[in-house]
């Protein structure tokens, strides 16, 4: 992800801030409110939030639709939105290094900060190390060395739930046992979600999965003994190099892999050139940092994209 000019931003959106809380109204006077103002970063941050605060709160998806998340910058719009929100929730350090700096830099005291990584074990963003080195500590790794796409690990999924939760609560004393219900139910969701994978996962003719977009899927693999590569490496911006969509090529043919596997929101171009030479097919992996905008106006849920992603695995690895 490209950093961002904090300064730029908080300068921007302290000269014009009067302007921005009239036009945001509805967000930026938080007292007005019956109901908690949350703003979240990713797709599957806003998608817990809105289920786990249920009919108490209003959530905000600060990522515009249909954009990818990895080239994201906030503008001094979305300054103001944060600064008048009750809950600011961010992936993690690694998703968004710039997230921290920003909030801290509106002087938005008022806000709680909510880091949805807490408690989880990082991977290693390298299609060998993150499957088998665990997370010991990031003030040893910098924000590129590590796999920002936590919420792939299920379990994962479930501890972001509880984050969420606990600081709803936090804010929110009064309806603790409302918001402790709601992620106890969608926690039993996810885990239902996780066993439907395991057993699907779990007599497939290849256990090798490839597609053309950047390291996404490094927890999903992790999770269920699969072995994963990808084109690129984890910063979505990054292209593939010759040399490694020429093994890529040679890797289908040998493995006779017949599928190969594109995300949502960025160009299919290498999948689908990596198809041509080897005749495989292609189908959609989606890693849900972020939706289409007719997805979201359909109300489309993290669960539902992960059971497309569980008919379209099965698929590619020949389960029967």
């Amino acid at each position: 992800m490209k950093k961002i000019l904090i300064a730029s931003v908080v300068i921007l959106c302290l000269s014009a801030m009067g302007a921005c809380r009239k036009k945001e109204a509805p967000i930026s006077s938080p007292a007005s409110h019956k109901k908690m103002v949350v703003v979240t970063t990713l797709f599957p941050l806003y998608d817990f939030a809105r289920t786990v605060g249920g009919n108490k709160v209003d959530v905000n998806l600060i990522l515009p639709p249909g954009i990818e998340a990895h080239s994201f910058e906030p503008k001094p719009e979305d300054a103001a939105r944060v600064t008048g929100a009750d809950l600011f929730v961010y992936t993690n350090e690694y998703m968004e290094p710039w997230a921290v700096k920003f909030v801290k830099g509106l002087n938005a005291g008022s806000v709680l900060l909510v880091d949805s990584s807490k408690g989880v074990t990082f991977l290693k963003a390298g299609a060998e190390e993150g499957r088998h080195e665990d997370h010991d500590g990031a003030e040893h790794h910098h924000a590129g060395g590590m796999d920002p796409h936590i919420w792939l690990d299920f379990g994962n999924a479930q501890i972001m739930v509880d984050n969420i939760a606990e600081a709803l609560a936090a804010r929110d004393p009064a309806n603790k046992g409302y918001y402790l219900a709601n992620a106890a139910a969608y926690k039993a969701e996810l885990k239902k979600l996780d066993d439907d994978y395991k057993a699907g996962l779990s007599s497939c003719a290849k256990k090798t999965f490839l597609h053309g977009g950047h390291y996404a899927f490094g927890y999903l693999a992790h999770r269920y003994g699969l072995q994963y590569e990808s084109a690129s490496a984890v910063n979505a911006d990054a292209e593939p190099t010759p040399a490694k969509l020429i093994a890529l090529v040679k890797q289908v043919k040998a493995m006779g892999l017949k599928y190969v596997y594109s995300e949502e929101l960025l160009s299919p171009r290498v999948s689908e050139m990596i198809a041509k030479e080897t005749g495989a097919t292609v189908l959609l992996l989606h890693g849900a940092h972020n939706i289409s905008k007719d997805d979201f106006d359909h109300g489309v849920t993290f669960i539902a994209l992960m059971r497309r992603n569980l008919d379209n695995l099965r698929a590619g690895l020949q389960c029967k």
